[in-house]
């Protein structure tokens, strides 16, 4: 039970749940994710929905009670062009970095996963796309 979809790089302005803008780094992405993923499914979600790319919110999918904490090897974080979203190549430079994810429901793991995760640079901010757990 994981991420049957995607799994994506400076300073944010940032309130009680993480930034307000999408990041600026994957470094920043993944710590945001983080911080909302300890602070529980709903600051996830939020989160989420903020640093969702704008071409791919429209049906995106949001974890509903589980979290998910993100472990990236960022030495490992690459240009990937070929990257597509059902057939359409998300507008920005998409970036594809390997991850540990961490999947806890009321605070215990459920499952961990090492896999991809793939971030777009766009307009000087990192987006996302919000994990669909199968």
């Amino acid at each position: 039970m994981l991420l049957g979809c995607l799994l994506c790089s400076g300073s944010a302005v940032t309130d009680r749940h993480g930034p307000r803008t999408p990041p600026r780094t994957a470094a920043e992405y993944f710590a945001a994710n983080n911080a909302a993923a300890r602070e529980g499914p709903r600051a996830q979600r939020e989160f989420l929905r903020r640093t969702q790319h704008p071409d791919f919110r429209e049906g995106m999918c949001v974890p509903d009670t589980t979290t998910i904490t993100l472990d990236p090897v960022l030495t490992t974080l690459r240009p990937s062009p070929e990257f597509r979203v059902n057939g359409l190549r998300p507008d920005g430079r998409v970036r594809v970095v390997a991850v540990e994810a961490t999947v806890r429901r009321s605070g215990e793991v459920v499952a961990r996963r090492i896999g991809s995760k793939h971030l777009v640079l766009r307009q000087g901010r990192f987006y996302g796309f919000a994990p669909c757990l199968s």
